[in-house]
């Protein structure tokens, strides 16, 4: 078993899959194993797997979706996943493998979960179209100041969890990225420890974007009210 297993949601991402994984081969020094989710065997992400030559240099696992969409392939993963922390990174993620051992050791420090923050020092959100960027910075904002979240960036999907948090706390949410708020406020609500380290985040220049932004915005809404329950109704599980 590998302490650190990294969930990698594709969706063709054959542009950008081989930079990321190299990133990731050349940074991290924690053992760990890769799970690359996928929807369908047409997926042009699986194409260049194939010619990926330092494959054989690191434990990569292909896991199809038993369901479909980003949240059935990060829950299949995690149900194939065996590692005590479980990391959730962008496949376009060229950038940030830098701060993976240091997610790693504030998960060994006792955090349950590990957010990677783009709005502490050292993190930046760069090129994000503005009303995204507005949505985000807002809800990060109240969320930290109001609420009491200790994450002044509570939205980021990217982020590490404990086996603790994926096995004890049920996911509600339907569909979309809003899993990793609601796992969040969650494990806030239980007293668990939460811990963050800074990220960078650039608007992707290969491959496009499967964030929806009105599809998804009253799932997060419905976890953002639950953050501030938890503070001013003093509501626990």
């Amino acid at each position: 078993m590998y302490p650190l297993d990294i969930l990698i949601p594709v969706y063709n991402e054959g542009e950008n899959i081989i930079k990321v994984l190299e990133s990731i081969r050349c940074s991290v020094k924690t053992p760990f194993q890769i799970l690359i989710c996928y929807d369908r065997e047409t997926d042009n992400t699986l194409d260049a797997l194939r010619t990926y030559v330092n494959a054989p240099l690191m434990k990569i696992s292909l896991v199809k979706n038993r369901s479909q969409g980003v949240l059935g392939a990060v829950m299949t993963g995690v149900e194939e996943s065996t590692a005590p922390a479980v990391l959730v990174f962008a496949a376009d993620d060229t950038y940030n493998a830098g701060i993976l051992d240091q997610m790693f050791q504030k998960f060994q420090e006792g955090c349950e979960i590990v957010v990677a923050s783009r709005f502490i020092p050292g993190g930046c959100m760069e090129g994000c179209p503005w009303l995204k960027a507005t949505l985000v910075r807002s809800a990060a904002f109240t969320l930290y100041h109001l609420a009491g979240l200790p994450t002044r960036d509570a939205t980021n999907g990217f982020r590490l969890f404990s086996r603790r948090v994926l096995e004890q706390i049920k996911i509600e949410t339907p569909e979309g990225w809003a899993f990793s708020l609601e796992l969040l406020v969650k494990a806030h609500r239980r007293g668990w420890k939460i811990g963050e380290v800074p990220a960078l985040w650039f608007e992707r220049t290969a491959g496009k974007s499967k964030f929806r932004v009105f599809k998804w915005v009253p799932i997060y809404l419905r976890w953002y009210f639950y953050a501030f329950a938890t503070t001013y109704l003093g509501k626990r599980e």
